[in-house]
């Protein structure tokens, strides 16, 4: 399933915490590449990630958690 990250609403979003969780429920993202997609989202754009169909209700639940909007793609 692909997921669109739209923004995050957090008030003071924790980066780190945030990579982690890209790095956790993407299904071809690194640790580096998470920080480099972190960084993109949290300056105000969208980005793209892949997800295991296996890890779908927990990652949108991690989403949620960390106030970040997201958009199912398919």
């Amino acid at each position: 399933m692909k997921l669109n990250l739209l923004s995050c609403d957090a008030i003071r979003p924790d980066r780190r915490a945030i990579a982690a969780c890209i790095t956790e429920i993407s299904s071809q993202a690194n640790q580096s590449l998470s920080n480099e997609l972190t960084a993109i989202l949290l300056d105000g754009d969208a980005i793209d990630i892949e997800v295991e169909d296996k890890n779908t209700a927990t990652a949108l639940r991690a989403l949620r958690k960390l106030s970040i909007d997201y958009e199912i793609v398919e």
